[in-house]
């Protein structure tokens, strides 16, 4: 009579092992960070790597703080928003005293603004094109024109178009520096003149009736 085989059988101290391994993998993935990243649309993505190394920052790169699209990436996700629907320009000169009114209340209330100088008969000329005349301060909120300087009209403009009615400006935040509303820049030689017919301002959209207790004025962009 034949003795029965036994089924071979892993030692105890193998199967110790593969356990400890499995444990050490486990604790491994967990430890792992996990980031939540806010796209400049609002969509909610999740990485394991921190937004600086998405965008490019951790190559050495520095990011803009201005308020055009790029400098908006910085931004508090409400106040990028506003920034890229409804973008501010500020048109000031020299000796303005309601231009400097106008700009405090901008950087009191943390507005990213782009500002644009006149001081030459090319900047005057641009502005008469811009905004039917030559009257500073000069504001723009997206399609939005307001001429002189109105703390109330200012304010009710910038609630409509979703400012903050409190700078929530990161500290790292640098505004850009002024720089001049024309660009002068030299015309080919075979270049035809330019026309010196103005051209017709955009026209700033109507204020309509009272849309919400936030919008007491109705302003509709």
């Amino acid at each position: 009579m034949k003795p029965s085989k036994v089924p071979r059988r892993a030692p105890q101290a193998v199967l110790a092992l593969i356990a400890v391994a499995a444990g050490l993998a486990a604790s491994a993935l967990q430890a792992q960070p996990v980031y939540r990243i806010v796209g400049p649309d609002g969509k909610v993505t999740f990485s394991d790597r921190p937004l600086a190394a998405e965008t490019g920052a951790a190559k050495g790169g520095t990011p803009t703080t201005g308020a055009g699209t790029a400098g908006a990436q910085t931004l508090p996700y409400e106040l990028r928003q506003a920034v890229q629907k409804y973008p501010v320009v500020l048109y000031t000169s020299a000796d303005c005293a309601p231009c400097g009114a106008g700009r405090a209340l901008l950087t009191g209330r943390g507005i990213p603004f782009s500002e644009k100088t006149v001081a030459t008969a090319a900047d005057s000329q641009a502005l008469q094109r811009l905004s039917g005349e030559t009257s500073l301060p000069f504001l723009t909120i997206g399609s939005q024109q307001l001429k002189g300087f109105s703390d109330a009209e200012w304010s009710q403009f910038l609630d409509a178009a979703g400012y903050p009615k409190s700078s929530i400006l990161p500290a790292s935040y640098r505004a850009p520096a002024p720089s001049a509303l024309a660009t002068v820049a030299p015309a080919p030689a075979s270049a035809p003149a330019a026309s010196a017919e103005p051209r017709p301002a955009p026209s700033a959209l109507p204020v309509q009736t009272p849309a919400s207790p936030g919008n007491p004025a109705g302003i509709k962009f």
